[in-house]
């Protein structure tokens, strides 16, 4: 048996270029199927890292999914809001370490508009129980000053001192373009950049942050999402109104005991002042991962198909050389091989050229990892450089070898059944 390999090897760089095609294919597949892993992993870990600190998010009763989605991934719209009574009655809850109310609806060229306070900085954290640093700048603390992540001032080129005007709605700017040419604007009253945040991979950076009572102003002359003609309010005498927010979208609660998470969530739900709810984040996106799980299955089930594609390519070569072969077969077992050691021939080789295959996807993955890494980071806030292979990918490892093992079989029991005297009679 020992001398199995140098055989199988000197045999198949005989036929190096056909199965160099095989090889090739096998590592595209584990590329693909290990890529989909980690993608999927790092996805999970982004959103998870989005709520890091944050014991729950209240809102108005409704679809958990979508408050999560809303308030900490600041997508979609808001079907109703809360009231801000309500929000300062939890806030003065014992069991209320810290509260940060959010309200949403307004952007800024593509990027959503977020107003909340600066208990926000102070608070919310990220990642591994990390704390929002600032690149230069400091929180907003007055009317018309704004805030924002490392990705719109990377994108847009903002500085401090900047002057940006937002729009209402969370659309697309071209599409409020299309829909309202000039009205949408806030244009009257400009916010002055005083802080940019430090990179954070999550939503965070994608984000302008102002003052509620900013909000509130810049809405003063607005009625039913419209401005009302002939009234204008010039950004100066904004402070002569009271300014305090009527509604929110969502509040984000920080408890002295976690423990407590439980409890307090049955609190809300019975809260009389109107309908709330309160979604703990970790079982909120369970929850998203259950109903975006089909794609993530038809994305596995794809990558698995590719790879038996490749493995049947494989056998494939394999049996199509066994005629080219039939001599070299016939000469083994006329020095002694048996039936057992052809097949064990053959499996060896098939493995081989598994091994080789694996090898280079896993080669083509780090390799893709180490290159495209920090600007998937940048463009998507998805973490996909590792120190080592998951649990899961070395069990997929060890699954597409074995495959590799059983495909070459055919091949092996194929190759035994030859007769010696068919492969020392040349062919006429």
């Amino acid at each position: 048996m020992k001398t199995l390999l140098p055989l199988a090897l000197a045999s198949a760089w005989n036929r190096r270029l056909s199965l160099a095609l095989s090889v090739f294919s096998i590592a595209l597949a584990v590329t693909l199927l290990i890529a989909v892993t980690r993608i999927r992993d790092a996805a999970q870990t982004s959103f998870a890292q989005a709520a890091a600190g944050v014991d729950l998010v209240v809102g108005p009763r409704g679809s958990p999914v979508q408050l999560l989605l809303h308030a900490v991934f600041h997508l979609g719209e808001a079907t109703h809001t809360m009231r801000w009574q309500s929000y300062r009655t939890l806030a003065a809850d014992p069991q209320v370490a810290w509260s940060i109310p959010l309200a949403l609806g307004d952007s800024h060229r593509g990027f959503p508009v977020l107003g909340t306070t600066p208990e926000y900085f102070r608070h919310l954290r990220y990642g591994q129980q990390e704390p929002l640093g600032f690149f230069s700048g400091q929180p907003f603390s007055g009317l018309f000053e704004a805030v924002v992540g490392a990705e719109v001032a990377d994108r847009l080129g903002y500085r401090l001192g900047d002057l940006i005007t937002l729009r209402h709605g969370s659309a697309h700017l071209d599409e409020l373009e299309d829909r309202h040419p000039h009205g949408a604007e806030h244009a009257d009253k400009p916010f002055r950049i005083t802080g940019i945040l430090l990179p954070t991979a999550t939503p965070v950076d994608r984000t302008i942050h102002v003052s509620l009572a900013s909000l509130e102003a810049i809405h003063l002359n607005w009625q039913g999402g419209l401005p009302l003609p002939g009234l204008d309010i010039p950004p100066q005498l904004a402070t002569k109104f009271d300014l305090t927010p009527k509604t929110l979208d969502a509040v984000l609660i920080g408890l002295h005991q976690r423990t407590d998470a439980f409890r307090t969530q049955r609190q809300i739900a019975d809260f009389t002042g109107e309908p709330l709810m309160a979604i703990l984040p970790s079982l909120a996106m369970d929850e998203l991962w259950q109903l975006v799980g089909s794609v993530e299955r038809s994305l596995h089930g794809l990558a698995w198909l590719i790879v038996g594609v490749g493995l049947a390519g494989m056998a494939a070569v394999i049996l199509a050389s066994l005629g080219e072969r039939r001599r070299e077969l016939a000469i083994l077992r006329s020095v002694g091989a048996g039936p057992g050691h052809i097949v064990a021939l053959v499996m060896l080789e098939g493995g081989t050229l598994t091994a080789v295959g694996l090898l280079t996807g896993l080669g083509l993955v780090e390799g893709a990892g180490y290159l495209f890494a920090p600007l998937v980071n940048a463009r998507l806030g998805l973490d996909l450089s590792t120190n080592a292979f998951s649990a899961e990918e070395l069990r997929l490892i060890a699954g597409i070898f074995a495959t590799g093992l059983l495909t070459s079989l055919l091949p092996g029991w194929r190759a035994s059944r030859m007769s010696l005297a068919d492969g020392l009679v040349p062919r006429l």
